[in-house]
């Protein structure tokens, strides 16, 4: 008998969070994660997968922080990080029994690293400490500051000085390194006061290619650069894209390819390629081709296709894209999305998951045919109720007069027949579509337990879905976004599907746009707005990367724009808040900082008699609500369901609910025309 999903199921939940392939194409090795309740951590192993199936996935390791496994090119072991002896090291194992052993002894540890292809080398990226009080002048191992206190003043002398997930940065660098396979001896390659991002080895090993930021004042760019393995002639490759990253050198040396973007702040990464033979760097086919960013791009052996994880019309795809003319071939698809991606030599493996079963491993030919389910790391999914899971089509409002068609996620208790509340659910970005995971929406499934059905939009804005309807949003957040939202909400209205039972939920962008709407509308009953973006000229300020992000959405540099930042934020509107709102934030967020959370709070406090309760989670950062403290998510789902649960039943106050028209007939830059805004489009 199925059983409903409760707060709990978070614990049981086993992700799939890194997937390497053997070269020869037979075994592959992946990072499972999952909340421990007893250390109220995330904990992680590494499992063996046998793509022939004939034997079950088992587990090689059981350190506890176990991530990135990586095949030796020339042996039948693989090597992955460990917390567990001093720091974050380097160990190595055989997949044929025995015990892992340690290989390198970085003082600041590893973050990532990767096996040179004679398997004599690897490279490491490892973290150092510098002397901010010398803003960037350090060159020599004697420069750094490693004698400096925790609590010594933090000098900040260039942008960015600070990073979501890691705070105050001016104090550290990321560099490159080489750590010989048998000895573990280490060699610096790189000097600087910036940081290396990523690397990977040429085919011969005689080189490395690596992304790294830039130099000087303002320095969050990100170009491609090479060097050779001993350390010398080190030379900046490309210099026209502002974010590259995930080198990726073809097999016969002659391309690098990487992901990027052209613009600084843009969110959608397609595919690059620099001719090393020509010195020319070009995008590889149509600007349309939108890829996931990750390290999931791979060469082929020929070095004629690279296979990558494509953004498609809110799905995520496995394609193929041809080198040099750029030709798109579709090889994994349906209403799903992958994650993970790995080639082996005549193998594809990757993660899907949808919004009825969770992610596993999955294996199929290179061309995407013959595909079979490899794990089964769930089980305990199978014993509970799933939603019905549709991707709609909505006609909306396009916002110049007209209509258009976007889709959407609907998901709903299997059997609900009669209206019952609904739950919209406003994704990040807004250059992002919604994601399917399971870490990311469990209140997704207890809700629809409780009867709940979830609308899960991609309205303008949305990536995925091509260049031009990403970019209708840039100085208009919120404006055409939320009627397309309320338009979507009033076909399922009269379609008989959803009641007058309405609440509203988003993070980060979501969160913007749910403090966007109960400022904006009385169609909501209740809101939970997470880590929002609610003051974008002060966010622009105190963002880790707001400085240029928000230009970019605004069109222009502030000193232009901060009229249209104070028109398309929250906070200028929170004194006709009427809805229950419950903010939940993470106290270390450096993306959409605390003050973000705690200016909407104040205001609503200060200006309304509106129910409204602000929870922040010490040491949270931007992703709290899917990979923080597990104990905090759990209280985060208890907060969440119980708040919509309470307000969603009980109609908003007739002595305070206001028409959000302004009088006389004139309307408010930014307000809607009418209190519920179902159909009616913004100008």
């Amino acid at each position: 008998m199925s059983t409903a999903f409760e707060p709990d199921d978070l614990y049981l939940y086993r992700d799939i969070t890194d997937l390497q392939c053997r070269p020869q194409g037979d075994l592959a090795a992946c990072e499972l994660s999952s909340p421990e309740r007893d250390t109220d951590s995330n904990q992680s192993s590494i499992w063996l997968i046998y793509l022939d199936g004939g034997r079950p996935p088992h587990q090689l390791t059981s350190g506890g922080s176990d991530s990135a496994p990586r095949w030796c090119p020339t042996d039948n072991a693989l090597a992955f990080l460990s917390n567990r002896g001093d720091g974050r090291q380097v160990y190595t194992i055989r997949t044929d029994g025995g015990e892992a052993k340690r290989l390198t002894n970085l003082p600041s540890g590893a973050m990532s690293f990767g096996w040179a292809p004679d398997g004599r080398k690897l490279f490491a990226l490892c973290t150092i400490s510098a002397d901010p009080e010398k803003r960037g002048l350090t060159q020599d191992d004697n420069d750094e500051g490693a004698g400096r206190p925790a609590d010594a003043p933090r000098l900040i002398w260039r942008l960015p000085y600070k990073i979501d997930g890691a705070g105050y940065t001016l104090d550290t660098e990321i560099h490159l390194y080489t750590i010989d396979a048998q000895t573990g001896e280490s060699c610096r390659l790189t000097r600087g006061s910036f940081e290396v991002s990523g690397a990977e080895w040429s085919a011969d090993s005689k080189r490395i290619a690596f992304t790294r930021t830039r130099e000087g004042r303002v320095a969050h760019r990100t170009d491609v650069w090479v060097i050779d393995a001993d350390g010398n002639n080190a030379r900046q490759i490309t210099s026209t894209v502002a974010s590259a990253g995930f080198p990726r050198w073809s097999p016969d040396s002659r391309f690098v390819a990487f992901t990027g973007s052209e613009h600084d702040g843009d969110a959608q990464m397609r595919l690059w390629l620099h001719d090393l033979h020509t010195g020319e760097t070009c995008g590889l086919g149509d600007e349309s081709i939108e890829v996931v960013s990750g390290s999931t791009v791979f060469w082929s052996h020929d070095s004629k296709r690279l296979y990558c994880v494509l953004a498609r019309h809110g799905r995520q795809e496995v394609a193929a894209v041809s080198v040099p003319d750029g030709q798109l071939e579709r090889l994994v698809t349906g209403d799903r999305q992958v994650s993970q991606l790995s080639i082996g030599e005549n193998r594809l493996l990757y993660t899907s998951e949808d919004g009825r079963t969770p992610s596993d491993v999955w294996a199929s030919r290179l061309d995407g045919t013959c595909a079979q389910r490899l794990t089964d790391f769930n089980p305990w999914w199978r014993e509970r109720t799933v939603p019905i899971v549709t991707l709609r089509q909505f006609e909306v409002p396009d916002g110049d007069g007209g209509t258009e068609r976007v889709d959407g996620w609907w998901l709903a208790p299997p059997g609900r027949k009669a209206p019952g509340p609904l739950l919209v659910d406003a994704h990040g970005g807004p250059a992002s579509y919604a994601l399917l995971s399971f870490n990311w929406h469990v209140y997704w499934y207890i809700l629809m337990s409780q009867g709940w059905a979830i609308l899960a939009l991609n309205p303008v804005g949305s990536s995925s879905y091509g260049r031009d309807f990403s970019s209708r949003a840039r100085r208009k957040w919120g404006k055409c976004d939320l009627d397309q939202q309320l338009a979507a909400v009033q076909t399922l209205r009269k379609e008989g599907l959803v009641d007058e039972r309405l609440a509203i939920t988003g993070k980060s962008y979501g969160g913007f746009l749910s403090a966007w709407a109960i400022g904006n509308t009385t169609a909501f009953r209740a809101a939970v707005v997470s880590a929002p973006v609610t003051s974008i000229e002060t966010h622009f300020g105190v963002s880790d990367s707001g400085y240029y992000s928000d230009c970019y959405s605004m069109y222009g540099k502030p000193n232009v724009e901060r009229d249209a930042m104070r028109e398309l934020s929250p906070l200028s509107y929170v004194e006709k808040v009427r809805t229950p709102t419950l903010i939940l934030q993470g106290e270390a967020d450096e993306r959409c900082p605390v003050c973000q959370a705690e200016e909407l709070f104040t205001g609503i406090m200060a200006t309304t008699d509106t129910p409204a309760e602000l929870v922040t989670y010490p040491g949270g950062s931007h992703h709290f609500f899917e990979s923080g403290r597990p104990s905090h998510r759990k209280d985060m789902l208890t907060r969440l369901t119980g708040w919509l649960e309470k307000w969603v039943e009980q109609p908003l106050r007739g002595d305070t609910v206001q028409s959000c028209a302004p009088k006389n007939g004139e309307r408010t830059p930014g307000q809607p025309t009418i209190s519920d805004r179902t159909t009616e489009p913004a100008s």
